[in-house]
């Protein structure tokens, strides 16, 4: 009886946990003349998110890096924007999982300019989705020795393009409001 009670116990805590994200690495570096980033997140989808990817239902994360210029004058000057989309899907048939990876946002079936990868397992799935590695984001002569800069990273569970009713009903839910947010100073030597 208490093997039963514990088992139970267990099985609950491990569905009571929730989806959480956080930013464990942010790196710009220099790589053949451009401005690269690597970024690490822990990423963990909690019971709700993966009941939803195994009932069909697609998830969309978009990831952002955002290069601004400081001008004492007026806002920030905006000097690139790069955006990795991705498209997490279970595929009951097969019993796999699909990963479409793009720089244009995936949408419904529009995958023709996306990188489709397909796994056994969730986690190894997540793995590509947690790590985003020598993105590259601008080309250094674009960038000013002299100013100061700054890359502002977002990295989200992009729920507009979840179908409408699961809109409404994730407004109120911690699950599905996934995002880490992290502004990185760049040396100046790293823009020389």
């Amino acid at each position: 009886m208490r093997l039963l009670c514990v088992g139970i116990l267990s099985i609950s805590a491990a569905w009571a946990q929730n989806a959480s994200m956080e930013l464990t690495e942010l790196k710009a570096l220099r790589e053949n003349g451009n401005l690269v980033l690597n970024a690490q997140t822990s990423l963990e989808l909690g019971p709700v998110l993966e009941d939803a990817l195994v009932k069909g239902l697609a998830l969309h994360f978009v990831a952002e890096a955002e290069i601004l210029r400081d001008r004492w004058y007026w806002t920030d000057a905006q000097v690139s924007v790069s955006h990795r989309y991705y498209r997490l899907a279970f595929q009951p048939l097969t019993r796999r999982w699909r990963l479409n990876v793009s720089s244009e946002p995936i949408a419904g079936t529009g995958l023709a300019g996306s990188i489709s990868q397909n796994f056994d397992t969730l986690v190894e799935a997540l793995s590509v989705i947690r790590r985003q590695s020598a993105w590259r984001l601008v080309d250094l002569q674009s960038l000013s020795p002299d100013a100061r800069q700054r890359i502002r990273y977002n990295f989200k569970l992009d729920v507009s393009q979840l179908p409408r009713p699961f809109q409404i009903a994730a407004g109120g839910q911690s699950d599905w409001n996934l995002q880490v947010s992290k502004t990185l100073r760049l040396s100046q030597d790293l823009v020389r």
